[in-house]
């Protein structure tokens, strides 16, 4: 399996392993964000020898998949609906 490690941005779908900096730019968050989400375990991630962060796409993927699943409302319920206990 062919891995890019392109310094800089992914600039095309055949990128495989993103850096943290590069993670960030693709889902549109900042570096802190992605070191947190990564730290708590939202985003799977792999340490270089160096301790730096390596993310897969598929897992940036996933990611954004189940962010879009979690934010999609509940059957009979539209997003801005109330609940009256």
């Amino acid at each position: 399996m062919p891995v890019s490690l392109s310094h800089g941005p992914p600039h095309n779908e055949r990128q495989l392993i993103f850096t943290s900096s590069q993670a960030a730019r693709y889902l549109g968050v900042s570096l802190a964000t992605v070191r947190r989400w990564t730290d708590a375990g939202h985003i799977g991630c792999y340490r270089t020898p160096g301790g730096q962060r390596r993310v897969s796409r598929d897992q940036l993927d996933d990611f954004l998949s189940s962010m879009q699943r979690d934010e999609s409302p509940r059957r009979g319920e539209s997003r801005h609906s109330t609940r009256v206990a």
